[in-house]
Order: structure tokens, then sequence, then C-alpha cells
């Protein structure tokens, strides 16, 4: 029970610092308020937005229940997690933060928001291949290299 609290804390930081302070603050710094009407757009960025964020959520519980630890580098999970969200692709975590990324910018109709989604995914994949990557086969091994063999990092297989 400790683990999952942990991890909906961290979450819940991660989310709160880039995904909601963050952006907010892109959007107040150009001038961008909350759309009149919910219109086509807006109807989209609510569900790529909500996708996105079923698809981090799903992924802080498979980390909690199955990894036994959490999302943050300084608390990992203490078993490699290959099921879930993660049987599809490497790194659903930050796909799905940046779908919800995307909802906001399609929502808000924003450019700088677009631009912020944009740095947000290079800094990911910069993350996962030089810190993530590297960690991971320190922890766990050949079971680490059978999964990336097996699983891709950004594009599930069909």
């Amino acid at each position: 029970m400790f683990v999952i609290v942990r991890a909906l804390t961290y979450a819940t930081l991660f989310v709160g610092l880039l995904l909601i302070y963050v952006p907010t603050r892109v959007l107040s710094w150009s001038g961008i308020v909350r759309p009149t009407a919910i219109e086509g757009p807006q109807i989209a960025g609510l569900i790529v937005g909500s996708t996105g964020a079923a698809v981090a959520l799903w992924c802080v519980f498979a980390f909690a229940s199955i990894g036994r630890g959490t999302p943050a580098p300084f608390d990992p999970p203490r078993r490699l997690v290959t099921r879930g969200p993660y049987r599809f692709v490497r790194n659903p975590m930050y796909i799905g933060a940046g779908l919800a990324l995307a909802g906001a910018t399609l929502f808000y109709e924003s450019v700088s928001l677009l631009a912020y989604g944009g740095m947000f995914l290079i800094a990911s994949h910069v993350f996962v291949v030089w810190y993530e990557e590297p960690a991971l086969r320190r922890m766990f091994g050949s079971e680490y290299e059978t999964y990336r063999r097996r699983v891709r990092r950004w594009r599930p297989r069909m």
C-alpha cells in the first residue's frame, strides 16, 4: 500500500510541475486564455489529453503493483516492469505525458504549448537514452537486454 502512496505522490509532483504548472505559465506568457466555446479542437484535445493521462496513470500503477517502485529515478521499481503498457512500448509514461501535452495544445490551439511539448519529448528522449537505459542495464542486466530486443523504445510493433 505504501508503494502506491509513494508512486502517486511522485507522479502528482511530476504531473503538477511538467504537465500543469509549466504549461500554465507558457499559456500565461503567450497571452492565451481558455477558449470561450468548446468546438472541434477542444473536443479533440480533451480526448487526446484524457487518453494520455490514462496511459500515464496506468504506468504509475504498473510501477507500483508489478515493479514495487515508483516513476521517480531516486525510487525506481525493484523488478523490471514488462507487463501492462510496457509490453507494447518501453516508454509509455513519456508517451502518455506527451499525449496529455498534445491534448492541451489542441484544446488551447497554442503554438507555444506545441513548442513546449516538442521540447518535453526531446528532453525525454535524451533522458531515456543517456540515463534510464544505462541504469536499467545495470539494475536488471540480461533481463532488460532481452526486453529491450523484444520491445521498441517509442513505437509499438505491429
